[in-house]
């Protein structure tokens, strides 16, 4: 299938093949037609299969069937719930609206509201949103949803965690004459996003895209075993200088990044961060600099484990272990995106060796450990816990049967 079979606009299309695209992903294909008939879209996918042109070129195409008629504020609202990915769908957006007269508009948190209120008082085509912010404009009267034709949540799990559901609502409920909407998110599994779903949808069709084999992330993971901190610090400072084309590398915390900056600065090794409670202009900065290979190492606490879309991230390196199965899925998400390779390292001391036993459950691949010549941990590495075999009731029952069949046999006297 092609982008034009999709009865696309020529335009779209156009803009789409500039940017690289000449066959739609199993996402695009699935959601495209549907959300076209105007149809509620509850979807997930994996990351990297190119979920956000799955949204936004029905909306654009819904756009340029029904041009406005006379000057007016937003049609189509995107909410993500980080400022990267708002930016990042932002751009994606005025990449596909290249060939059009479509306007888009961003704002998020940590920009001047006075930046703000002059997208806003634009005749917005397309705005994409922290809800954070957008709310704080309604409810200051700059921001006017009366408009709003599409809502459309990327993400909505990651808003559930970040606690913005009754935001989302309210937003909603300012925008009650839209004629659609479009949920997307990681997984459809968990009370909340069904339930964030009952009250933002109706009656949508429901997508769960299996990637293509081109499409699944390629992404080899391993990691070593660090004896002490210092330990630890060699074995990065090792894989940065020799193994490494650019890096992400996640730390738990603001001030383990500030410590580990500065030490990677001391070994001639630059990096940039990202970290929350940072201004925006700082994190643009950053991540411009990350972008374009200027300095091949990106510093990010989770605030970037979501949303975050660098092309040819080549390694992603757990300097700190997350605490949690999925945040680890999350956080290597951002190398091998759309079936490229990808390298992801664990860097793991003794007291992170149960979340590998959880992320080897989770995930279903065994996580192995690898040395570094020169850099063998003195201690010996634990093994890690295997997968626990689940036993069907049926055979227990049956096996409970057995033994109760079973007869005592005595021997006879003679």
């Amino acid at each position: 299938m092609t982008f034009q079979e999709l009865d696309l606009d020529d335009t779209l299309c156009h803009a789409v093949a500039d940017m690289g695209f000449d066959k739609p992903t199993s996402i695009q294909s699935m959601v495209i037609p549907q959300a076209m008939d105007g149809q509620d879209i509850l979807a997930s996918a994996p990351t990297g299969t190119g979920k956000t042109a799955a949204f936004l070129l029905p909306a654009c195409q819904f756009l340029l069937d029904y041009p406005r008629k006379e000057p007016g504020s937003t049609r189509i609202l995107i909410l993500t719930p980080t400022r990267e990915l708002a930016i990042q769908v932002f751009e994606q957006a005025k990449a596909i609206t290249a060939h059009t007269n479509l306007v888009c508009g961003v704002i998020t948190g940590g920009i001047n509201y006075g930046t703000d209120r002059e997208t806003l008082n634009q005749n917005l085509d397309i705005l994409v949103a922290t809800p954070g912010r957008l709310h704080e404009h309604i409810r200051l009267e700059s921001a006017d949803c009366r408009n709003i034709e599409c809502l459309i949540l990327d993400e909505a799990d990651r808003m559930l965690d970040m606690g913005f559901a009754t935001i989302v609502n309210q937003i909603a409920a300012e925008a009650r004459w839209r004629k659609q909407n479009m949920l997307f998110s990681a997984t459809l599994e968990g009370k909340g996003v069904k339930t964030f779903a009952t009250e933002i949808l109706n009656d949508p069709a429901v997508i769960e895209a299996s990637p293509s084999r081109k499409e699944k992330a390629k992404i080899l993971q391993w990691f070593h075993h660090a004896d002490t901190l210092k330990h630890k610090q060699e074995l990065l400072v090792h894989i940065l200088k020799h193994d490494i084309t650019n890096a992400v590398v996640f730390v738990k915390t603001r001030e383990r990044l500030q410590s580990l900056k500065d030490y990677l600065a001391s070994q001639d090794i630059m990096t940039c961060w990202l970290q929350g409670e940072m201004p925006q202009d700082k994190r643009n900065a950053a991540l411009a600099r990350f972008k374009s290979g200027e300095v091949p190492v990106l510093l990010a606490t989770d605030v970037a484990a979501r949303g975050l879309d660098v092309p040819n991230v080549s390694h992603v390196i757990n300097y700190d272990m997350p605490r949690k199965a999925d945040t680890y899925v999350h956080r290597i998400g951002r190398t091998g995106r759309a079936g490229a390779k990808g390298i992801a390292i664990s860097l793991v001391e003794a007291h992170d060796l149960g979340v590998v036993g959880r992320i080897s459950r989770y995930t279903e691949e065994p996580l192995k450990a690898r040395v570094i010549d020169g850099l063998r941990p003195q201690n010996k590495t634990p093994k890690v816990a295997p997968k626990k075999k689940k036993v069907k009731k049926d055979a227990v029952k049956k096996s409970g049967a057995k033994k109760a069949g079973k007869k005592k046999t005595t021997k006879k006297k003679s």
